[in-house]
């Protein structure tokens, strides 16, 4: 269950590891562009009939361009994070006991799974993390040193939001429409993802059960 724990932590800090631009990055340029010169919050990914521009306690409305342009890196990342946190929590539910790591050791529910993992390793993925969310700044983020002291977090002009250049299979389309429908299955996933780990946290944590077991039982 403690390997399932750290691949998924693995593999969301993989998800911010900057990789070589593909050809497909001219693509994500254009699109870029056109979000930055025609900025209207209306247009962006992710809105969808029957709901469209969802944003019910208005904080589109109180932002610039600059603070909803973080709001999206927020919610993205968020959502990657998330996706595979819901599939870990299913995942090492179903391995433990069988895991190859740690002697097989680790059970019960997921929530419960990092706590028991040896000492070391924690200070280890910890440090992994801070790694590669140091790198996620330094792709995105203007150094602190050169930002007003009013304007925190602030990204950089030509960094769109989530692009952090990690394409190992080349998936990433060839042209801004092709694009916008990609980043749109990829924001709603993310949302998706953000209430049912959220759903899983709030379970297990009430009657200490584990999501598989309460899927069994049903």
């Amino acid at each position: 269950m403690k390997s399932a724990i750290i691949a998924t932590i693995i593999g969301s800090a993989a998800a911010f590891a900057p990789a070589p631009v593909s050809k497909t990055s001219t693509a994500l340029n254009k699109f870029a562009r056109y979000w930055q010169e025609d900025f209207d919050a209306s247009n962006l990914p992710g809105i969808l009939a029957p709901m469209g521009f969802w944003d019910p306690l208005g904080f589109a409305a109180k932002a610039d361009e600059k603070t909803l342009k973080r709001y999206r890196e927020a919610e993205v990342t968020h959502g990657r994070v998330a996706m595979l946190a819901a599939v870990g929590f299913l995942v090492g539910e179903a391995v433990e006991g069988s895991s190859f790591l740690f002697d097989a050791q680790i059970s019960g529910p997921a929530i419960t799974h990092f706590t028991q993992v040896p000492d070391g390793w924690d200070a280890l993925i910890i440090t992994f993390i801070g790694a590669a969310e140091a790198q996620r700044a330094q792709i995105g983020w203007v150094d602190p040193a050169d930002v007003a002291y009013d304007q925190p977090g602030l990204l950089r002009d030509r960094y769109y939001p989530g692009d952090i250049g990690f394409d190992p299979l080349g998936l990433k389309p060839d042209t801004p429409e092709e694009l916008n429908v990609m980043l749109t299955k990829e924001l709603q996933n993310g949302r998706l993802a953000m209430l049912a780990a959220a759903g899983f946290l709030a379970q297990e944590a009430v009657d200490g059960k584990g999501i598989i077991e309460h899927l069994q039982s049903s």
